[in-house]
């Protein structure tokens, strides 16, 4: 890393390691605006595409009606982290919101949930990179570009934070290129057909009916909403994170969600139909019927760039979830706790990311896409509640529109949280409940039954 002429190498992510008191603080180098690009760069403008055959199977063509939906349950969402943000700007996410709203049993244990999401994550990017890549070099396995992608996102990750926000400027802008030239393509395409059913994206095609199918559609996409929660975990280097962090999460939860409706609407209007000959891959028969081959190549490069880019943002904040449980002793210290005194990141939690994300090898996108879901969507129902728990009940801030800020708009995104979650599939929920199980198991260990107090994260 190139490090300017007035810093040391500890400056490159925090102070001195020899420091007594700055073994435990990161490095605070994020502005707003690159707050809201990593949670851009997170979440993915193309992600639209990732579950894209999927979720118009499921839906019966109506994918842009299931993203507004899951769009007005995030925004309810990404109100109560703007608010929890605020209140506690440290690393930890959901983990730290919960802990200090609900006590640390109820923090330890939404961590967890939020594990499952975090560390699945970086594995959906590498799986995405594999399918695709594969499908331009058929002679080529999928799992040689996944092994060689997990190989370049570790390697960037122990370098540090500013190089990852480097990297993001260059991936946002290539998929905004590739954005604006599909856009053009499609409504070219679509002025020479003569006429064209604006409706059918709504309406769908009648292959899946009622509204249980979009629930069902919109539990799934709720991944593509990530970003705003991978904000917060930035919020020990972000340089204003009171009023930053709470700002960059709102902007970039609206801004995504309008990118996933337009592009979903467009698609669905220039391939309207639901039949793929690889239901994983199904957006490259959009991209064909878009552009023809010259599109389906550039959306191959500009989406495999942005899973790049989620990959690094989404191990990133991982990382920095599992350093804070392991800094106060709710994971194994000694793996987790410690930052490199060479690169000033948490180099034993990214290769544990990345010793997991080799499952991407095994396992297949919709599994794997649910299993995402689930984890965020009990990460954030806890956290709705820990806005209505820690400024109505607990700071009793209940006068004149604060009933509406503190209890009205939180518990509207619990609902719409919880109704999502329970969308989801039976085998998903179990798999989530078993995790969730496995994970109580282990607060009964480090807690000796409850004998000994749970772990409190720092603030």
């Amino acid at each position: 890393m190139t490090l300017p002429a007035h810093s040391s190498p500890a400056d490159a992510y925090g102070s001195d390691p020899t420091s007594e008191s700055s073994g435990g603080h990161l490095r605070r180098a994020l502005g707003l605006w690159s707050l809201v690009l990593f949670g851009l760069v997170y979440m993915v403008p193309l992600t639209v595409f990732t579950t894209y055959g999927i979720v118009t199977q499921t839906t019966g063509g109506r994918l842009p009606v299931a993203y507004v939906v899951t769009l007005i349950a995030m925004v309810f969402t990404a109100y109560s982290y703007a608010r929890m943000s605020g209140a506690f700007p440290v690393a930890g996410s959901a983990y730290a919101y919960a802990q200090k709203s609900f006590g640390a049993p109820v923090g330890f244990l939404s961590g967890w949930s939020l594990l499952l999401d975090y560390l699945f994550l970086p594995m959906l990017n590498y799986l995405v990179i594999g399918i695709y890549l594969q499908a331009a070099f058929p002679a080529v396995p999928a799992w040689v570009f996944i092994l060689a992608s997990i190989a370049i996102v570790t390697v960037l990750n122990i370098v540090g934070i500013v190089s990852v926000d480097r990297a993001n400027f260059l991936i946002i802008a290539v998929q905004a290129i590739f954005i604006v030239t599909f856009i053009v393509l499609t409504l070219v395409k679509m002025s020479g057909r003569g006429t064209v059913d604006l409706i059918a994206p709504l309406s769908g095609d009648g292959t899946a009916g009622g509204f249980g199918v979009i629930a069902a559609g919109a539990a799934v996409l709720c991944l593509s909403f990530l970003g705003f929660d991978a904000v917060s975990t930035l919020s020990e280097e972000a340089k204003d994170p009171v009023r930053d962090v709470p700002r960059a999460i709102m902007i970039a939860t609206v801004a995504s969600g309008v990118i996933f409706i337009v592009l979903s609407y467009l698609s669905q209007l220039v391939y309207p139909s639901n039949q793929f000959a690889s239901v994983d891959a199904g957006s490259l028969e959009v991209m064909v019927a878009a552009g023809g081959q010259f599109l389906n190549t550039f959306f191959t490069a500009a989406y495999v760039a942005g899973a790049l880019g989620s990959a690094l943002t989404s191990q990133a904040s991982v990382a920095r979830i599992l350093f804070a449980m392991g800094r106060d002793g709710a994971l194994p210290r000694k793996v987790f706790g410690e930052i490199s005194a060479r690169f000033r990141t948490p180099v034993f939690a990214i290769l544990v990311v990345s010793a997991i994300s080799l499952i991407a090898i095994v396992i297949d996108l919709a599994t794997l896409a649910s299993l995402i879901s689930f984890g965020a969507l009990v990460a954030f129902s806890v956290v709705n509640l820990s806005v209505i728990k820690h400024f109505f009940i607990d700071r009793r801030e209940r006068d004149g529109n604060r009933v509406l800020t503190n209890l009205v708009l939180p518990l509207i995104g619990f609902l719409l949280t919880a109704w999502l979650w329970t969308s989801l599939s039976g085998e998903t929920l179990r798999f989530g409940l078993i995790w969730l199980a496995i994970g109580f198991a282990w607060l009964l260990v480090i807690t000796r039954g409850f004998q000994r107090p749970t772990p409190v994260l720092e603030v």
